[in-house]
């Protein structure tokens, strides 16, 4: 009876573990992006705050009389319900900090207190399911292998089904619920079985704190009204970021946003685009004039796969990761699939198409993070071999001018310049230093005089030509790629341009 009765509560706790561990990245990522360093903080506050309960818990399971078990999971549930309370306030505190310390600091303020109490509960249900010293070991590794299985579980019914159903908010106090409901069963098996009679009263107590909080945690969330001059369209909690439709009227101005990202603007008016760096695509068909097909990585809004379509009757294949963008661009940006409406990693989807393509666009490295696995040596060979013999790689990239000196800007001219054996860069707006940068690679030379580009085409092209010392960069391969360590400046250059611009409710919840 004393182990049936510990090991779904051993099995619960196990899976709120990585539950509360994977939603940091949901909480976290908004703000400070999904990157290595988001990850890595997690990761370590999730191993520092079990072994601090593995600690504390074995010092209190050997101090106590058998009781205590119930109390703990009652207050992992409480300190559970306290993080979506408490996030957006931790968030706005750390911002200081930058990327790095203030990741992980928040991460340890949010979430260290309920995994210890999880922590905590593994000696305490050894000790309860142990009736004589030499059965220790075989309790020991029963507790741990039902917690590490409730892990496993919680980990793939956390990704596979409730993250696409419900918000990361509800699933806190969901399961801050579940561990309340456990600690009460497990008062009546300590009152009743152990004959302890005050088992309930401290369970009890911290699970109606716990409760009573439920409305104003639900309250906490934050949504998104727009900040002064700006109006909020839409609004969903995606997979992959928080995705939002920004009206701006006063200057005609629709966002698309993804967590800390600006990826499309247009017009509100016509829908005509807003982003300077995409009129480079409107001179792609002047320089390849048998342009017939293409591939966008990275929808965004969807301009560039229009511009290509309506002025030039190119039909491209989009590839986009998120759905959500990928409906936010047909409902409310007028996005018309020409070609193939592929969602899915491009890393994995590309090794599934034929070309081969006279363009390929990579539009991925524009907002708070970067898909590094998308800028290597490996995934430009991949493109390559998709290309045409005469076509072109159309890659954008978010950095700091810096003279051309910026590592991460000339990380990827190296790279693109391992690949392909001709390469332009241009600047996209060249009175600014914090700017995107195009690159146009391809095997064959360029030859842009002789092109049937108009006079006025060519001076605005040789006004943003840009050099960039590929000495200070280093290869990005899949082996070795830190682009995200090169891009920290990037990345809270950003997060703090759409906070000046948009209010802090935009990416703090």
């Amino acid at each position: 009876m004393g182990r049936a009765a510990i090991y779904p509560a051993v099995f619960l706790t196990g899976a709120a573990v990585m539950v509360i561990e994977l939603i940091g990245t949901r909480i976290i990522a908004p703000f400070y992006g999904a990157s290595l360093y988001v990850w890595s903080s997690l990761i370590s506050t999730t191993m520092m705050a079990l072994a601090l309960g593995y600690f504390i818990g074995g010092r209190w399971a050997d101090r106590s009389q058998s009781n205590g078990l119930s109390l703990i999971i009652a207050l992992a549930g409480l300190m559970t319900l306290m993080i979506p309370w408490i996030s957006r306030s931790v968030l706005l505190a750390t911002d200081p900090l930058g990327l790095r310390a203030g990741a992980l600091v928040s991460a340890m303020i949010l979430f260290s207190q309920s995994l210890t109490f999880l922590g905590m509960a593994g000696p305490f249900a050894i000790k309860l399911s142990t009736d004589h010293l030499e059965g220790v070991g075989a309790s020991s590794g029963s507790i741990y292998a039902v917690s590490t299985l409730g892990s496993v579980v919680g980990t793939l019914f956390l990704g596979f089904f409730l993250f696409p159903l419900l918000g990361s908010r509800e699933i806190l106090i969901w399961t801050g619920v579940a561990l309340f409901t456990v600690s009460i069963a497990l008062c009546w098996y300590e009152q009743r079985r152990l004959k302890i009679a005050t088992a309930l009263l401290p369970s009890l107590f911290v699970t109606m704190i716990g409760l009573s909080l439920v409305p104003y945690v639900v309250g906490a969330g934050r949504v998104y009204a727009g900040a002064k001059g700006y109006q909020i369209h839409y609004e969903r909690e995606s997979l992959y970021g928080w995705v939002r439709v920004i009206d701006q009227p006063a200057r005609d101005l629709r966002l698309l946003t993804s967590d800390a990202s600006a990826i499309g603007a247009a017009s509100i008016r016509s829908g005509e685009n807003r982003l300077g760096y995409q009129q480079f695509v409107q001179l792609i068909p002047a320089l390849r004039p048998q342009l017939k097909n293409a591939l966008l990585i990275g929808l965004g809004a969807g301009h560039m796969a229009r511009t290509l379509a309506d002025r030039f009757g190119v039909t491209t294949d989009t590839l986009e990761i998120d759905p959500v963008v990928a409906g936010a661009a047909t409902n409310y940006f007028g996005f018309v699939p020409t070609g193939r409406a592929i969602i899915g990693d491009a890393r994995y989807e590309i090794r599934r198409l034929e070309g081969p393509y006279d363009l390929i666009i990579v539009d991925c490295f524009t907002g708070g993070s970067e898909p590094a696995h998308l800028l290597t040596v490996e995934t430009l060979i991949q493109l390559k071999e998709l290309l045409s013999e005469t076509g072109f790689v159309l890659l954008n990239f978010v950095a700091f001018a810096d003279g051309g000196n910026d590592p991460a800007l000339a990380s990827v001219a190296r790279t693109v310049a391992q690949v392909f054996t001709h390469q332009s860069v241009f600047i996209a707006e060249p009175d600014k230093e914090f700017n995107d940068f195009v690159f146009l690679a391809s095997r064959q030379p360029v030859e842009f005089s002789k092109s049937s580009l108009t006079a006025a085409d060519l001076q605005w092209l040789q006004a943003r030509r840009f050099f960039v010392n590929q000495a200070r960069g280093r290869l990005l391969t899949d082996n070795l790629n830190p682009i995200e360590i090169l891009q920290i400046r990037k990345s809270e250059q950003y997060r703090h341009v759409l906070l000046d611009r948009l209010g802090q409710d935009v990416i703090a919840r």
